[in-house]
């Protein structure tokens, strides 16, 4: 058997249109496995996520942990003269990420069609609000309209309080993972077939999918299901609770054997065969008055030591961590944590790849590109454009080279 590669996407290029979020989470993906990504920016502004708040020293924190790794080409796509160096980039490579709306690629002249009678492999991930099709084709999306739209925002929160959406790019995120599984999907198939792919999604759907169950109970039972704060409304006792010293921590006793062991934890066995509590329908029903039995319980004791007898019963319970408690958990410290260096962050910490390989041991975050740093390089090695003919674009606004 022939040696693995050091990453499974060695060798992969990727070339990166997209901006903010999404797009950019699915070039992180490709690139956390060792895939080449180019990312072409705006010559002046760059990407819009550069200027996102939080920031340090001018460094934008939500960019560096979406770019880090990537290589940055400062082209101008509003011009004839940057569109075709682009057309040209893709040309030269396997994959590109774009999240414009639909139809501007093909405005552009770079519609899949034309680009693919050029390069028949190619990959062309297309991330938009709601997709390339349907009647909402051509309306702008982003991630909170996704989290609407989707029915999220409808089922988070408790029941007296309004939809809510989340503090961080959810919609987003899952969006970006699900496209950066379509192209790993495509690499494949074009391994087997030599035919390129067009990957279609839309923000909301990737949302969607995980909300299933509420659409699927509407249309099968006509229940619509709302909001239940931390319970999950299918299992009982489930839900986040106060200890004693003012933390908290989450208990799931969404199977009937935690259930039966939780209450042993409790110290009430008796739980265990009372008509009201013996079994998870008999719960549901009863899911007030239980969560009254499990909530003093709870705040009886600290969170460190209710953890600790939960444990011991092989209980499914954690504590609700914020950032401070992440970061020094010797767990998360071992294999979740990676350190993003060579910045104006300093010592700083971010969460690496989403999942590991036996055979790779991952990839190092050292540096985030400035706008355009790369575009030299990349114009030379891949394109052979000369120092006269560069210096004549950047002079011309083409380009943008630091």
């Amino acid at each position: 058997m022939p040696d693995l590669p050091s990453a499974p996407l060695d060798g992969v290029r990727v070339l990166e249109l997209g901006t903010m979020y999404a797009a950019p989470t699915a070039g992180r993906m490709l690139r956390d496995f060792g895939a080449e990504v180019v990312k072409v920016e705006d010559p002046l502004r760059g990407d819009t996520a550069r200027h996102w708040q939080p920031q340090k020293d001018g460094l934008s924190l939500g960019f560096v942990r979406l770019n880090a790794g990537k290589r940055s080409v400062g082209i101008d796509l509003r011009t004839a003269a940057g569109r075709d160096l682009v057309r040209r980039l893709i040309a030269d490579s396997d994959v590109v990420i774009e999240s414009f709306r639909p139809g501007r690629l093909e405005k552009w002249g770079l519609g899949y069609d034309e680009l693919a009678g050029e390069h028949p492999g190619l990959i062309l991930a297309r991330v938009s609000g709601f997709g390339q099709t349907g009647p909402y084709r051509d309306r702008p999306g982003f991630g909170t309209v996704a989290e609407t739209a989707s029915g999220f925002a409808h089922l988070n929160g408790w029941p007296e309080t309004p939809p809510t959406a989340p503090p961080f790019g959810f919609a987003d995120s899952i969006a970006g993972i699900s496209a950066a599984y379509g192209v790993a999907m495509a690499l494949y198939r074009r391994e087997v077939t030599g035919r390129g792919e067009v990957i279609d999604i839309a923000l909301y759907e990737p949302l969607m999918f995980i909300l299933g169950d509420a659409l699927l109970n509407y249309t099968a039972t006509g229940t619509v299901m709302t909001r239940h704060g931390n319970a999950s409304g299918a299992a009982s006792p489930r839900g986040i609770y106060e200890a004693a010293d003012g933390s908290w921590l989450s208990i799931a006793a969404s199977a009937q054997t935690i259930a039966m062991r939780l209450f042993d934890a409790m110290g009430r066995p008796d739980l265990k065969t009372d008509d009201r509590y013996a079994t998870n329908e008999a719960r549901m029903r009863n899911n007030d008055a239980l969560q009254d039995i499990v909530r003093e319980w709870v705040h009886g004791r600290t969170r460190d030591q209710a953890l600790a007898t939960l444990q011991d019963f092989e209980v499914v319970a954690a504590p609700v961590n914020d950032s401070r408690d992440i970061v020094s958990d010797p767990h998360f410290l071992e294999r979740t944590l990676v350190d993003m260096t060579g910045t104006a962050l300093g010592d700083a910490k971010m969460p690496g790849p989403v999942l590991h390989l036996a055979h790779y041991a991952g990839p190092t975050y050292d540096g985030v590109a400035r706008i355009g740093e790369h575009t030299r390089e990349i114009l030379t090695r891949r394109l052979g454009l000369l120092p006269d003919t560069l210096t004549q674009l950047a002079e011309d606004g083409v380009i943008a080279t630091s």
